[in-house]
């Protein structure tokens, strides 16, 4: 059985702590909750909003009391148990890197001591988990970003990063869906829209999916861009096993050959197939990839099957945590 704290949130809403700390368990059992809540729903509850560490229960005071929803909340998330790694969706963003596009590469480059080519090639390198949207309607905070790559934010924010920034601000990437100040290294950008209020889902992609950067060059950012003008394009959603990131060093001969055919102004890493590969971390050799990947399961799109296979995402399991001795009126320990 899963431990949560329960607190206040104002007059309507409640929160459900898992935890202090960002984690992909922590994240786990967010998920697994706000599904039980959605499958099986508390009259009055109005929306569920995912955090990296709790989930907030909006709810209609005039129609669920503040006891009524605590016993029922706990009640029904008895025995939580954290969702597990299994199949998830991966949203494929395209992502032109540096020159124009990404001014910032040459920044963090640097400041990991290492080449363009090979910041590219371990921030495409594997899939980033959702742990929240915020900020801005489809900022998705991705968990997952490889140490070596944590880079500190600008020391003066810019006053305006453009629509489809992918930049890097400490700990975290994500993308900017709309035209924003900001903070964060800008090493990259992708010429879809994240967030468009037409669309009849109007954000791409929610807490707890996956999302896949896929180097692509000026050329095809153009045409992208086109197609999503007119309204024609697409972006990419398979469903299968998240690719983990593998801390290990970049092997300067991969490097090198990824960054093969790159235009200049856009750095983008050579892939099996265009369109279907799926993205694999560097690794020390290609036998230790070979190695390292696991069979995707049934349900995998079929272009994917035929791409190199990935390695599966650890089991996560709910830890139960030891009841407090002491609880404040606000705060309920399931």
């Amino acid at each position: 059985m899963a431990g949560f704290n329960i607190t206040v949130a104002g007059d309507s809403a409640i929160n459900l702590e898992f935890g202090n700390v960002i984690s992909e368990k922590t994240n786990g059992l967010i998920r697994a909750a706000a599904q039980t809540l959605e499958a099986d729903p508390i009259n009055g509850v109005i929306e569920l909003v995912p955090t990296f560490c709790s989930l907030m229960v909006v709810y209609n005071p005039c129609a669920v009391g503040y006891d009524e929803l605590t016993s029922q909340v706990r009640g029904k998330l008895r025995g939580l148990v954290a969702t597990t790694g299994g199949i998830h969706r991966v949203v494929k963003i395209p992502v032109c890197y540096g020159g124009d596009f990404g001014p910032d590469l040459g920044d963090v480059a640097e400041h990991a001591g290492m080449s363009a080519e090979e910041v590219i090639a371990i921030h495409s390198g594997h899939d980033y988990l959702i742990d929240m949207l915020g900020f801005l309607p489809g900022f998705a905070y991705l968990g997952g970003l490889d140490e070596r790559l944590h880079t500190p934010r600008l020391a003066t924010p810019r006053t305006r990063i453009e629509p489809g920034a992918v930049g890097i601000g400490g700990a975290q990437t994500g993308i900017y869906p709309l035209a924003s100040p900001g903070g964060w290294r800008i090493i990259g950008r992708t010429p879809v829209r994240p967030y468009d209020p037409d669309r009849e889902s109007p954000i791409l992609y929610a807490a707890g999916d996956y999302l896949r950067f896929v180097p692509i060059t000026p050329q095809e950012f153009s045409l992208i861009e086109t197609q999503v003008e007119s309204g024609t394009y697409e972006c990419e959603i398979v469903k299968g096993r998240a690719a983990t990131p593998i801390q290990a060093e970049v092997n300067n001969d991969q490097a090198s050959a990824t960054s093969a055919g790159r235009s200049e102004g856009c750095e983008a890493s050579e892939r099996s197939s265009a369109d279907d590969a799926i993205a694999i971390p560097q690794t020390e050799s290609d036998n230790d990839q070979a190695a390292g990947s696991a069979a995707w399961s049934e349900g995998c799109e079929a272009s994917e099957r035929n791409a190199s296979e990935r390695a599966a995402a650890p089991q996560v399991d709910a830890v139960p945590q030891a009841n407090r001795e002491e609880e404040d009126e606000d705060a309920l320990w399931v």
